[in-house]
């Protein structure tokens, strides 16, 4: 662990070299600066009056400020007049339900995609092989394995993909505060983080019902296994197991982002992973998630994600990140539902999108906080501190690589998913985080991947 010292030190060299780079010393990057109305960006998933989960239609919306929206694309056709009435596309935009034919007939530079989880992985290979940047939203990943596969992928085409993890830009940037604090030895060291992302519903059986005129339930469905419709299953499908990763992956993919990043780690991953927790109704005690995913075993259509939880994952730094439904201290006396409490030798803080608290905040000199500022542009990557979608456009523009990117978050994915296994399986885990597989458990290694069915794949013409 870097002592505060040397942090201080470093962090003097750093802002000696950002004074010579004036642009990202000085700048704060207008929205302007990046406009570029030559990019032609498309839209897919954008949410809608039949949906929940509208991130798709604003993140779209937010890329519309910086390049040419051209086409919107959503398995919804409601959804698709939705969004093109906007009174900044004004009925403009081309149209389409299958994401293929769009970008093999629009040829965009940009895509957007903000569809349900368990498609952007599939989405996003075919438009960077097709020759496009991607912006992505959260969680990028559905198993283990498509970490590896997307970002093999980037690796291949050498495209710009950002993720929407945007507590990496924006939220104050408490979050990058709290990292440069514990990184530069404000806390200490041996740091454990307790990492609060909330209960999930585990509500079930539902009634299956007619699908909606002009939605293509099948294509929705698409990769994964057969499925009838249900209004549950379509507006809350971050509570099916099929489609994402139930609160892990809702909230983990935000809060062990920032821890991991915090600890050093967000390159590697733990080295061990246990714990305890509890599924939705409709899932029987010891039930056969393999034989399920294969399409073998059945379940009522009802919620299926843990519902809570407590899984700890341990890091060969001696770092240990807890993660919970809610944190209560042994004593009581601290308790949160949502935020990470970094703990050190020193002393600990607390951060989550609307606080930065705790003693070695209150204890800050100016000369601290001078020394914060710059080590926060050093995380930044020696940019300006942007917003996210700002951030993307710049590296669009000089082919760098953005905050989120999809190596750290692949790392980030792999430590949500693997909470995951370890509930689904009830054992302890081991895990080799250069081969990227598990040690000695051949059944959290099946659960690295899922079965696809291949209808609404395939490769760009």
């Amino acid at each position: 662990m870097t002592t505060r010292r040397t942090f201080l030190k470093n962090a003097a060299l750093t802002s000696a070299a950002l004074a010579a780079n004036p642009y990202v010393w000085t700048s704060s990057a207008n929205a302007d600066d990046v406009q570029d109305t030559d990019l032609k960006v498309a839209a897919i998933g954008v949410g809608g009056s039949r949906g929940r989960y509208n991130r798709g239609g604003r993140v779209s919306r937010q890329a519309a400020k910086f390049g040419k929206m051209i086409a919107v694309c959503d398995v919804d056709e409601l959804h698709n007049a939705e969004f093109n009435a906007d009174e900044m596309f004004g009925g403009k935009l081309k149209e389409y339900v299958d994401y293929r034919k769009m970008i093999d007939t629009e040829k965009p530079d940009i895509v957007v995609i903000g569809t349900n989880d368990h498609w952007h992985v599939p989405i996003a290979t075919y438009a960077l092989r097709a020759g496009c940047d991607v912006y992505c939203e959260k969680p990028l990943t559905l198993t283990i394995d498509e970490g590896k596969q997307i970002s093999k992928v980037v690796k291949e085409t050498g495209k710009v993909f950002q993720v929407g993890t945007q507590q990496r830009t924006e939220m104050g940037q408490n979050f990058l505060k709290a990292i440069a604090m514990v990184q530069g030895g404000f806390i200490g060291d041996n740091i454990t983080a307790q990492i609060a992302i909330g209960a999930a519903p585990g509500d079930g059986p539902f009634e299956t019902s007619a699908v909606p005129e002009k939605l293509d339930w099948d294509f929705w469905v698409g990769p994964a296994r057969s499925a009838g419709y249900s209004l549950e299953r379509r507006k809350f499908f971050r509570w099916y197991l099929e489609y994402s990763g139930g609160k892990m992956t809702d909230w983990g993919a935000h809060h062990i982002d920032i821890a991991q990043w915090a600890i050093g780690q967000d390159q590697t991953g733990p080295t061990s992973i246990s714990g305890t927790g509890q599924f939705g109704t409709v899932v029987p005690a010891g039930f056969d998630w393999v034989a399920f995913f294969e399409g073998k075993a059945e379940l009522e259509n009802g919620y299926n994600a843990a519902t809570n939880f407590e899984v700890n994952l341990t890091f060969d730094n001696g770092s240990v990140l807890n993660v919970y439904d809610e944190y209560v201290s042994e004593d009581g006396r601290t308790k949160f539902p949502n935020g990470i409490l970094f703990e050190g030798s020193r002393g600990r803080l607390f951060v989550n999108r609307g606080k930065l608290t705790g003693k070695p905040i209150e204890d800050l000199t100016e000369s601290d906080n001078k020394s914060l500022e710059d080590a926060i542009v050093k995380l930044y990557k020696n940019k300006p501190i942007t917003s996210h979608m700002q951030n993307f456009f710049e590296c669009v523009k000089d082919r760098s690589e953005p905050i989120s990117d999809v190596y750290t978050h692949h790392r980030t994915m792999t430590s949500c998913h693997m909470c995951n296994i370890a509930l689904m399986t009830g054992d302890d885990l081991k895990w080799n985080p250069i081969d990227e597989v598990f040690v000695g458990n051949e059944t959290a290694n099946q659960l690295m991947s899922r079965p696809s069915r291949s209808d609404f794949l395939g490769s760009p013409s």
